[in-house]
């Protein structure tokens, strides 16, 4: 799955009127980059969801005929769901005998997706996350085995889940990179936390329950197998913002 609905907002006005998926890093928009590298690792069945400016997304892909490969559309334009309602809404199409990838469309990198889904796999995990060691002010927290136990608002002190003892001995601090590998067995927590969401005024009747994967992710890892991923040596871009758009621009242009 590849989250495509963003609004853009930091892109601006790129993203007037545009979705942010289509604006192009080094004359290629960032949606066809990630289809291009999901295909080059042997994805062949992809979901988009759309929601700003979704039907010139419908229309880009009609008119490169999906790149080859079988492409769906879950459709958020009457309401833009988040990462974790994004996932919900599209799960007829990704619940089955297998994991499936989920790729922020503003994130390009050369990972080597196939051997990032082979691990997930190797570790019989719910879910695994692409991490990173990068600055931010709030963090993933990792055991030794690369187990996700909790996160940490570096700014405020506030530490999730409720009852965590944060020890900076014990637990590594990482980032998400924006990639994850998710198995169906994630699908009945999912329900349950959304429920708990919807209680607290999120759901839309006929719509979904919108909320980030992230929490979720935190909420549940006592429960759930969640693990990090952190290879080394390969590039990474957000390009959500236009100095990291100069960047990824400036990088694609010289290897092209």
């Amino acid at each position: 799955m590849i989250f495509a609905a963003g609004l853009g907002t930091r892109l601006r006005p790129l993203t007037n009127d545009r979705p942010k998926a289509l604006v192009e890093v080094a004359g290629k928009p960032m949606l066809q980059r990630v289809i291009e590298n999901m295909v080059r690792y042997g994805f062949t069945d992809i979901t988009v969801n759309v929601h700003h400016f979704g039907e010139k997304i419908i229309d880009f892909l009609a008119a490169n005929n999906n790149f080859g490969i079988n492409i769906n559309i879950s459709d958020e334009r009457g309401l833009l769901l988040d990462t974790g309602g994004g996932i919900l809404k599209a799960r007829c199409r990704l619940d089955g005998n297998e994991p499936f990838l989920v790729h922020n469309a503003d994130i390009l990198t050369d990972l080597d997706l196939r051997a990032f889904y082979d691990y997930h796999c190797r570790h019989n995990a719910d879910a695994t996350l692409l991490t990173k060691q990068r600055v931010t002010q709030r963090y993933l927290l990792c055991d030794a085995d690369s187990r996700l136990c909790g996160w940490i608002n570096k700014s405020t002190g506030q530490v999730l889940p409720e009852g965590l003892e944060y020890r900076p001995d014990t637990f590594s601090e990482i980032a998400f990179g924006g990639v994850h590998v998710i198995s169906p067995s994630i699908f009945p927590a999912l329900e349950e936390y959304a429920a708990t969401v919807a209680d607290s005024g999120s759901l839309h009747v006929n719509a979904g329950v919108k909320f980030s994967i992230i929490p979720f992710y935190v909420a549940m890892c006592r429960r759930l197998k969640i693990m990090s991923y952190a290879p080394e040596g390969y590039r990474w871009f957000d390009v959500g913002k236009p100095e990291t758009l100069d960047v990824a621009n400036k990088a694609f242009g010289q290897c092209e």
